[in-house]
């Protein structure tokens, strides 16, 4: 009881607990996704005979790979993280109690996979954020409110509910940068390079997460030279570039080696492959499909229109540039 009591009182298991409750209590039993439900096929591929694109669903999902197999075009991140519970899922699905359930939607499969993997980042991710704002100097009652309004009032609950890649992006990103933060202010070279590695492991998901970890290189940098002065900064710059770039390196080879797997290529992306591939099936296409969107359409698009603008889906940005501005 005494425990209990003990642990009632812990603001760290109550935000743990909320988190996984509220992550129970949204979902569906379905991944909420087509996406998602083609990347969790690829991590199904991984272990057992089944491929990781069926025939039917080409050509509106699907690239020819080498020799001629039907590839898919994301990255192996997210697969990779619903590997555990998608094994577990299939082994409970094969259970008799599920005989007579099997052929319904959602799939038992789905379900233990929706359930175990979102409720799993969500907890993880409310621990690290917590931990995060706790070294930047809040107080624990802001950092927990700020935590509560990452959970429930930011696009993270959408993506908790509909699982795509979004919040296993930024629960990696989190720990990248309070990882390195604490390498920053102890020292640390294990710190960093647990930091090092959790944005490594973001490139083998979505190759455009090489932002997320140019903005912690930044990050440190400025806390640097806003906490250090002079020739204590170049030391610690030639401590990164030693452990984090061959971190970043390792896990860049291993998403080219898996391009290399599907599509016989070190260098190229999806994409090339995509337009040329789509060419061949429709000629009438545009020769610059499909990158027919002017790039200013494309960069202001999610800042001025209103149908992608993504002040009215996070509305705490405003508040957030607010803050940074007047404080």
């Amino acid at each position: 009881m005494l425990v209990l009591r003990r642990r009632l009182n812990d603001p760290v298991f109550l935000l743990a607990l909320v988190a996984a409750l509220g992550a129970f209590v949204v979902q569906s039993g379905e991944l909420g996704s087509s996406d998602t439900t083609h990347r969790l096929q690829v991590a199904h591929s991984f272990w057992t005979s089944e491929p990781p694109v069926f025939p039917q669903e080409y050509p509106e999902f699907g690239l020819h790979g080498r020799g001629g197999r039907l590839q898919s075009w994301y990255g192996m991140g997210q697969s990779l993280l619903m590997l555990p519970a998608d094994i577990i899922g299939t082994y409970i699905e094969r259970l008799p109690m599920f005989a007579r359930y099997k052929g319904n939607d959602p799939a038992v499969r789905s379900i233990v996979v929706s359930y175990v993997t979102n409720i799993l980042v969500n907890v993880l991710t409310v621990l690290i954020a917590l931990r995060f704002l706790r070294q930047l100097g809040f107080s624990i009652k802001q950092s927990v409110a700020g935590v509560l309004a990452l959970l429930f009032c930011t696009t993270h609950l959408h993506y908790t509910q509909n699982m795509m890649e979004n919040n296993y992006i930024m629960l990696l990103t989190l720990v990248g940068f309070s990882f390195q933060f604490e390498w920053l202010s102890t020292g640390s070279r294990r710190a960093l390079l647990i930091g090092s590695a959790a944005l490594g492991l973001n490139l083998l998901t979505r190759l455009t997460t090489g932002l997320d970890l140019l903005a912690s290189g930044v990050f440190l940098l400025l806390a640097l030279l806003f906490e250090q002065r002079g020739a204590a900064v170049w030391p610690r710059i030639r401590t990164y570039i030693r452990v984090a770039v061959p971190v970043y390196a390792l896990f860049g080879i291993i998403d080219r080696l898996y391009q290399f797997y599907r599509f016989g290529s070190f260098t190229n992306t999806y994409v090339t492959i995509f337009a040329q591939e789509y060419h061949r099936l429709d000629p009438a296409l545009p020769p610059n499909y499909p990158w027919e969107t002017p790039f200013r359409v494309g960069s202001l698009g999610p800042l001025i229109t209103p149908e992608k603008s993504i002040f009215p889906f996070d509305p705490l940005l405003v508040l957030t540039i607010l803050v940074t501005v007047l404080a």
